[in-house]
């Protein structure tokens, strides 16, 4: 497991942008899957996006195709969600999460991850 920390989150008007952060640290890794979830007040957690570390291939929920891009940068061992035309429902909590090594099942599955964050919260008002 790896310790990851989120940041970024924030309030934004509809139709604005907003990066959020992960930052991982306690052990150093060349193989990982990592991705970004969120949960709205009342709903489960839903997978956002997700990036390979070793070659960075990258997917996406559908919701949010075309307006996030997740990347990463390994030198910083960071994890980025860059959001732009945010819409009110894309409120709720943002977390991160990791698998280090070897990774198997759908990126989309939270049990396919065993590290994760404590969560950043994105607000996206009218």
């Amino acid at each position: 497991q790896v310790q990851l920390v989120e940041s970024g989150g924030g309030l934004v008007q509809a139709g604005g942008s907003l990066r959020l952060s992960c930052a991982a640290s306690g052990r150093t890794f060349s193989s990982a899957r990592m991705g970004w979830f969120r949960q709205a007040p009342g709903k489960g957690r839903e997978f956002v996006a997700a990036v390979t570390w070793r070659r960075g291939f990258t997917s996406y929920t559908d919701s949010v195709k075309g307006r996030f891009t997740v990347s990463r940068d390994n030198a910083k061992s960071t994890m980025y969600l860059q959001m732009s035309s945010l819409k009110p429902e894309d409120t709720a909590v943002y977390y991160c999460a990791a698998r280090l090594g070897a990774y198997s099942g759908s990126a989309g599955d939270p049990v396919a991850y065993d590290s994760w964050g404590q969560g950043t919260q994105v607000t996206v008002s009218w």
